[in-house]
């Protein structure tokens, strides 16, 4: 099977609907099978069901923010680790060391950069096993 036609299961967690149907049209439009959750809450009850490859994960979320939200699936038992994504309005080298202290893989300032985020996803399509 060719790298390009490898479907991965990703995981939407914003708690803007716009921007999680944004998101979810592109992913879809790029050949992935998205789910969206629009809180922590719905994202740990959805991610062992799915099993998401990958998690964009919006770090100011209510309730458990994206950083609970990290941890908690971090100690889950999933079948594999997805690749954490933190999608957030936060920058800086404060919030970017929290979120690596955490475990996300990648960190992706809103407005998210479209072609970082292509690129951050297809970098994970070329690790998934086929």
């Amino acid at each position: 099977m060719d790298i390009s036609s490898t479907q991965l299961r990703v995981l939407v967690v914003e708690d803007c609907t716009d921007t999680a149907e944004t998101l979810r049209f592109l992913l879809d439009l790029w050949g992935h099978n998205v789910r969206v959750a629009h809180s922590g809450h719905s994202a740990l009850v959805l991610a062992p069901l799915f099993q998401p490859d990958v998690v964009l994960l919006d770090i100011g979320l209510p309730g458990p923010d994206g950083f609970q939200v990290a941890r908690k699936l971090k100690d889950a038992s999933l079948p594999e680790m997805p690749v954490l994504i933190a999608t957030t309005g936060y920058d800086g080298a404060a919030i970017r060391r929290q979120a690596r202290e955490v475990g996300f893989d990648h960190f992706l300032p809103k407005p998210v950069d479209l072609a970082h985020l292509r690129a951050v996803v297809e970098g994970v399509r070329s690790v998934v096993r086929v």
